[in-house]
């Protein structure tokens, strides 16, 4: 599995999008380390994408994603501190 880390905002919202999923954070959470991506609305707070870049740079976050072309629609992503970003 190829991989990608990333803190570029356009490529972030891109790759969540195309996938159906959306930013969000843990309900009743008030701290910026809960951002994170939901492909539902059952167990997260819906939040825009601002509050969500905020929340990633506030706690020094980054995007991790799957990069190979028969990953196009896999939703393998996770939130990573920047300090572990693949070089």
């Amino acid at each position: 599995m190829g991989k990608f880390g990333t803190t570029e905002y356009s490529r972030i919202r891109h790759w969540i999008e195309e996938r159906g999923g959306h930013p969000a954070r843990i309900k009743n959470a008030s701290d910026s380390e809960t951002v994170r991506v939901d492909f539902s609305s059952e167990t997260e707070e819906e939040i825009s994408w601002d509050e969500f870049f905020q929340g990633l740079d506030g706690s020094r976050l980054a995007f991790l994603h799957r990069t190979r072309a028969e990953d196009v629609k896999a939703r393998f992503g996770k939130i990573i501190r920047r300090k572990r970003l693949p070089h």
